[in-house]
């Protein structure tokens, strides 16, 4: 059988796409690009060929086999766009063993997979066009590269409004901020996250949210958002210290205890300490936030402001939120060692970083593809797993009077 000409314009790529097809929906835009997955499919085939047969189709070199092409075979693949139709390259003797779609392989949706794990990775849409190239040895523009991972829109749609818990023991929330680049314009942009451990000792990222700026009415609309969403009560919120936010989170969850992170109070009060103090007053600090008990907190304080006195700002900054100290001494041990900070989160947004430090993003789509494949990818990781010494901190939950009938009411679920 001798191979089919194609029609040109679904070898070319990005704008070239939307040219000849002129896509209304993403329903056209899957039907076009299965269109493009064929071509390359095909290239990536005819170079195996070259290679298995140790010379290019019309090469002038001197044919160190006997063995040749003859012509070509139908094949139907399946894609994560749906089925799609190529013609395999075949040689006379058959022993040609194609890698990239092994015989009687007909599922190849793992090579839109790799792009898709490129892109959460933080390579750039070039880079991923160019590795491409490098590996397979066909070209993929960056706007196919963009294309491609276009197709995990609906699926973030759905994540962002899936039913969450009824109950969650911890939340942690923090912002970030991201470059982006609109209309020639380069702005910041405000990432809102929400880790979750809910009653199994399970992380889960509730969501992730954008806005031009951190706030408190904009966490407010988050909050109530997860409460449409289905959750009823939060045991806990460690954040860091947003004007009006923890009264905010009140109103809404009343029976939620809202914790200060104490290693940004830390970070603020070390604002008003020369650097040749920092070591030892950093010290002195922990002797009082992780004292074994309240009395010894209050002991270790007193001792501080006396010592530190030179530092009043320092001071001030523990003074002002000295209550958030004290509150850790109403629970368990194990309990205090997860709510005193927002570690957790900001261990996820620093993963975010890895991948979004390479510049400014064209818009907020692209940026939201970008973290919804690395959400999925700690995720994944977290799967299976549970919050360290998980088991003593539900049994500190369970006797603590405050929690016990909420715990026992949800834990049914």
């Amino acid at each position: 059988m001798t191979k089919k000409k194609k029609d040109q314009k679904s070898a070319k790529l990005a704008q070239s796409i939307i040219d000849a097809y002129q896509p209304e929906s993403v329903e056209d835009m899957q039907e076009a690009l299965k269109d493009v997955f064929g071509p390359m499919f095909e290239a990536m085939l005819r170079g195996e060929l070259d290679n298995h047969l140790g010379y290019e189709n019309q090469s002038r070199q001197e044919k160190e086999t006997q063995n040749r092409r003859n012509g070509y075979g139908n094949k139907k693949l399946k894609t994560s766009f749906g089925e799609l139709d190529i013609q395999v390259p075949r040689d006379r003797d058959a022993s040609f063993e194609p890698e990239i779609i092994p015989k009687r392989s007909r599922d190849v949706s793992s090579i839109e997979g790799k792009v898709l794990s490129m892109y959460a990775k933080g390579m750039s849409q070039r880079d991923i066009a160019s590795t491409i190239e490098d590996i397979y040895g066909f070209t993929i523009s960056h706007d196919m590269v963009s294309d491609i991972t276009d197709q995990i829109l609906p699926e973030l749609e759905e994540w962002q409004i899936r039913p969450l818990a009824k109950c969650y023991a911890f939340l942690f929330v923090d912002c970030m901020y991201v470059t982006l680049r609109e209309n020639y314009e380069v702005k910041e942009c405000a990432v809102y996250t929400i880790l979750g451990y809910d009653l199994k000792g399970n992380k889960e990222i509730l969501g992730i949210w954008l806005n031009q700026t951190e706030s408190k009415n904009r966490w407010m609309q988050i909050f109530d958002e997860i409460k449409e969403r289905g959750v009823e009560d939060i045991l806990f919120i460690s954040m860091d210290g947003v004007s009006g936010l923890e009264n905010g989170a009140k109103a809404i969850f009343p029976g939620v205890v809202v914790q200060r992170c104490l290693v940004h109070l830390v970070r603020n009060a070390l604002r008003y300490v020369p650097s040749k103090s920092y070591k030892e007053v950093c010290k002195d600090m922990k002797s009082f936030y992780s004292a074994s008990s309240l009395k010894a907190a209050q002991t270790a304080f007193d001792t501080f402001q006396t010592k530190w006195v030179v530092y009043p700002g320092a001071i001030d900054v523990w003074k002002r939120n000295f209550h958030h100290v004290e509150q850790l001494f109403d629970y368990g041990s194990a309990i205090r060692k997860i709510m005193y900070t927002t570690n957790a989160v900001e261990s996820v947004h620093s993963s975010f970083r890895k991948v979004t430090k390479k510049g400014a993003f064209p818009n907020e789509n692209a940026l939201l593809k970008l973290l919804y494949l690395r959400v999925k990818e700690l995720q994944s990781k977290w799967e299976g797993g549970h919050v360290h010494n998980w088991a003593m901190v539900l049994n500190q939950l369970t006797v603590n009077d405050s929690f016990s009938k909420r715990v026992e009411k949800y834990n049914r679920y």
